[in-house]
């Protein structure tokens, strides 16, 4: 048997840019993907704490250090700037490892610097 569990979190992150002419995606802070063991083309899930959205995507590695959130294309429409949203990801695991994962969760500030 297998579970998907928890892989990475990032949390409390503020929606800095919206870009709803661009293809889709989330662009995110390299330095906080890296941290959050997120790479480039990964999907993700966000889910909007002001107004409850909940939508899937994949990430795009923004300026390292900028603490850039940016949504672009349709899900530009699912939040405006100086939103709080959580992003995570998933991953697969046989049942046996399951109970061994630690997801890496960061927590940021205000300002998308992490807080640990």
């Amino acid at each position: 048997m297998f579970r998907t569990v928890l892989k990475s979190k990032i949390h409390h992150a503020r929606v800095t840019q919206t870009n709803l002419d661009y293809e889709g995606s989330i662009t995110i802070d390299e330095a906080l993907m890296k941290k959050a063991d997120l790479l480039a083309g990964e999907k993700v899930e966000i889910f909007n704490m002001n107004n409850g959205a909940r939508f899937e995507t994949y990430c795009i590695k923004g300026e390292k250090n900028s603490g850039i959130i940016c949504l672009n294309g349709p899900a530009a429409h699912l939040a405006k700037v100086g939103d709080i949203i959580i992003i995570v990801s998933y991953f697969i695991v046989k049942d046996k490892e399951a109970h061994l994962v630690k997801p890496k969760i960061i927590h940021l500030d205000e300002r998308n610097h992490i807080k640990d």
